[in-house]
C-alpha cells in the first residue's frame, strides 16, 4: 500500500493537516475535522476518501449531532504501517516493532555483534525479521527504522564516528548497510540523545525544557534538551561526555580515542581500578557485590566513579544549567551510583540540580527512537510533498 498522492501542493497540506487531526484526535467525524482545520466539509469528504480508500483510516461508529442527526466518525487503521526502533549499544541490540500509534507489537534483544561493522547492520536486519515475526506482522509494512547507536552519527556519509565500543562502524555508510538490510528508510540518532527524547516523552523528564540525561554502562555520553530542544551542536557531538578534559590525561593518545573521561568513568575503567588496587580481575557487577560484602577496595573504586559524575553534572551545570539530570545505563542508574553522585554534587556545585534515575530504564532510547520514527513515518506518509511539514 503506498500513501495517497493528491494532484497539487495545496491539496497535500490539505491532507496532512486532516491526517493530524484523525490521528491526534479520532475516532472525530467530518465536520469536526473542518472545524479544526478550516477546511470546508466538501474538502475534508474527499480528503477522508482517499485516506480511506488507501486504507489509512476507516470509519469506526456513528455520533449524534445536532437535532437528532449523526456523524459518521473515523480513526487511524494502527496497523497500515509501522517501524522498527533499535537500540544499538556496545553489548546489547534491542529492536521493537511499532504500529502507527505507537503501540509495541514484539521486542527482541540479542549480543552486538563482536565482529561489529557490516556485521551489525546485518544483525539488525535479521532481529527486525525476527520481531516481525513474533507479531505476526506484514515486513512489507515496516517502513521506517530508527537506530541509536552510541557515538556520532555522520548525517552526510552514513558513518558513526566515536563508538570505539562497536569496531568498524566508522568506516562505512552503515545507514545505507541497514537500509539494504531492513528494508527500509533508515534514521540514525546518538542513543542518548534518543534517551533524554524518551524520558522526555514518557519518562522521568515530563514537560520540562532544561533537561540532561547521563548514560553510564560500556561508554558514558549525555542528552541535552536546552530551552525544549534536543541540543546536537556544530558537529553532532554536543553531549559526547566522555571527551571532557578531566579523569585520565587528555593529551595521552588513548584519551583521543576513547576520551580522557571515559577511561576512568565507564566500564573498563571501574575494572582496570579495581585490579590496580587489589591485583584481581572482576566484571563490574562483581565489583557492586563485593561493596555489600565489605570490600573497602570495591568501595574506593566506586566512590571514585561517583566523584567523576559529580564533576561532569557540575560540568553541565556551569554550561547549560538543567533543571535535571537524569542518571541511566547499566552503571549509571545503580541506586548506590547515584545516590554517591548526588552527594559528592554538593561538595562541588553551589547551584541546585534535581539528580534522579531513568523511569525508562533499558527503554528511554527504545521510548526516543519511537518519538522520532513516528514523526518521520508521519510525515513520509502524509507530508512527503510539503517542505517542512510535520506530524507530531
Amino acid at each position: 500500500m503506498e500513501p495517497a498522492q493528491p494532484h497539487s501542493f495545496s491539496r497535500q497540506v490539505s491532507l496532512c493537516m486532516a491526517m493530524q487531526s484523525i490521528i491526534h484526535c479520532g475516532p472525530i467525524s467530518r465536520a469536526s475535522i473542518s472545524k479544526q482545520t478550516g477546511l470546508s466539509k466538501q474538502t475534508v469528504s474527499e480528503l477522508v476518501r482517499i485516506l480511506e480508500e488507501e486504507g489509512w483510516v476507516r470509519e469506526t461508529g456513528r455520533t449524534s449531532g445536532h437535532v437528532g442527526r449523526t456523524a459518521t466518525n473515523y480513526e487511524l487503521v494502527t496497523d497500515s504501517a509501522f517501524m522498527a526502533a533499535v537500540d544499538l549499544g556496545g553489548t546489547k541490540v534491542r529492536v521493537a516493532i511499532v504500529d502507527l500509534a505507537g503501540s509495541v507489537i514484539a521486542e527482541t534483544v540479542a549480543s552486538t555483534h563482536p565482529d561489529g561493522g557490516r556485521s551489525v547492520a546485518r544483525q539488525i536486519g535479521e532481529l527486525v525479521g525476527l520481531a516481525v515475526a513474533e507479531g505476526q506482522v506484514d515486513r512489507n509494512k515496516v517502513r521506517q527504522t530508527v537506530v541509536g547507536c552510541p557515538g556520532v552519527p555522520d548525517q552526510v556519509t552514513g558513518a558513526v564516528r566515536y563508538a570505539p565500543n562497536i569496531a568498524g562502524i566508522d568506516g562505512f555508510d552503515f545507514r545505507a548497510a541497514v537500509a539494504e538490510a531492513t528494508g527500509t528508510q533508515v534514521v540514525l540518532e546518538n542513543d542518548v540523545n534518543l534517551a533524554v527524547l524518551g524520558e522526555q516523552w514518557l519518562g522521568a523528564g515530563q514537560g520540562i525544557d532544561h533537561l540532561a540525561f547521563i548514560a553510564l554502562g560500556t561508554g558514558i555520553g549525555a542528552g541535552l534538551i536546552v530551552n525544549g530542544a534536543l541540543l546536537r551542536g556544530a558537529s553532532g557531538a554536543a553531549g559526547e561526555l566522555g571527551y571532557l578534559p578531566f579523569g585520565a590525561d587528555p593529551f595521552e593518545a588513548e584519551s583521543l580515542r576513547v576520551g580522557a573521561f571515559e577511561r576512568v568513568t565507564a566500564t573498563h575503567g571501574i575494572r582496570s581500578a579495581y585490579e590496580a588496587a587489589t591485583g584481581k580481575v572482576l566484571d563490574v557487577p562483581s565489583i557492586f557485590s563485593a561493596v555489600s560484602e565489605g570490600d573497602a577496595a570495591a568501595q574506593a573504586v566506586l566512590d571514585g566513579v561517583a566523584r567523576q559524575m559529580a564533576r561532569a553534572v557540575a560540568t553541565l551545570g556551569a554550561v547549560i544549567a538543567p533543571e535535571m539530570v537524569i542518571l541511566g545505563g547499566s552503571i549509571g542508574a545503580r541506586p548506590e551510583i547515584i545516590a554517591a553522585t548526588k552527594s559528592e554534587l554538593e561538595r562541588c556545585f553551589p547551584f541546585s540540580i534535581h539528580v534522579v534515575p531513568s523511569a525508562l530504564g533499558d527503554h528511554a532510547a527504545l521510548s526516543g527512537a519511537v518519538a522520532i520514527g513516528l514523526t518521520e513515518l508521519h510525515t513520509a506518509l502524509f507530508a512527503q510533498s510539503a517542505p517542512g511539514a510535520v506530524v507530531t
